[in-house]
């Protein structure tokens, strides 16, 4: 018997049945850093190093999934992904795995280039971007969008209390939606830093600067005002489904964080489900 006919008969253990009657609800691998090209909207392809979380449904009968197959999936994807893309790939996985429900959640930094209010300055601000893809039933297909935007935020009590200045604070508001309809990172990141007291650059000269600061002032806006307006504006988005939306205010006068969370439905139609 040569090599390929002796490999042709290894033992497929995990292919056997299994009497236990257990169905898995996810199994796959998690924690998976890969190489990957991602497209968002018009703008530029980017290279990324995404870290990856590929699961599926295993039937009761079934003993194992073939683990391998997940990697071989990714390694089947050479074209930059936008969120259609993204759902395609959801698609390739289930169908390479036999699996009728399953999970695909990619995490990235994904980054944006930004001019700054006077001088025009342009830089690179970086974000926290994930992509999810769920199936919980056969043909039920959710994908969702997060993206964690820092921004500034001045606290109005502070001003008001004061006689001049108020302390403000970096904050980071993290926004996921069910994307019904596509919806681009950069929009995302957008809704977050119109509603903030003040948006963040990577670069700024000092009229840039004095710009910020007096903006802020302004703007300012308690980490419950941000959750309430960006939710309002995802409410009324004819895009999203189910959205959630959070804000972590690092406090510069408390060694502690403030915190709100706010959870709804935005305006698109369920029959627009895919």
């Amino acid at each position: 018997m040569n090599a390929i006919d002796k490999f042709l008969f290894l033992p497929d253990t995990q292919a056997l049945p299994d009497l236990r009657r257990m169905p898995i609800q996810k199994v796959g691998i998690r924690g998976l850093r890969y190489p990957m090209a991602v497209k968002d909207g018009g703008a530029e392809a980017q290279n990324v190093l995404a870290t990856l979380e590929m699961t599926v449904g295993l039937p009761h009968d079934v003993k194992g999934t073939h683990m391998s197959r997940f990697v071989e999936v990714l390694e089947g994807q050479r074209a930059p992904l936008d969120l259609e893309g993204f759902r395609a790939l959801f698609a390739t996985m289930l169908d390479r795995l036999d699996a009728t429900t399953g999970h695909l959640t990619m995490r990235f930094t994904y980054f944006i280039r930004k001019a700054a209010p006077v001088s025009g300055t342009e830089s690179l601000l970086d974000y926290d971007a994930t992509w999810e893809a769920a199936c919980d039933a056969p043909g039920d297909v959710r994908v969702a969008v997060s993206v964690t935007a820092p921004v500034t935020s001045l606290c109005p009590c502070s001003k008001k209390i004061s006689d001049y200045g108020a302390h403000n604070q970096r904050s980071l508001i993290t926004i996921r939606g069910d994307a019904v309809q596509p919806i681009t990172l950069e929009e995302m990141a957008r809704l977050a830093e119109d509603e903030a007291s003040c948006e963040v650059w990577g670069l700024l000269k000092r009229p840039d600067e004095k710009w910020v600061t007096e903006r802020a002032y302004d703007n300012p806006k308690f980490v419950e005002d941000l959750v309430r307006d960006i939710a309002l504006r995802l409410a009324a988005d004819p895009r999203i489904g189910a959205f959630r939306v959070a804000s972590e205010n690092f406090e510069s006068i408390h060694n502690h964080s403030a915190y709100a969370e706010i959870e709804g439905r935005g305006a698109a139609r369920a029959a627009a489900r895919a």
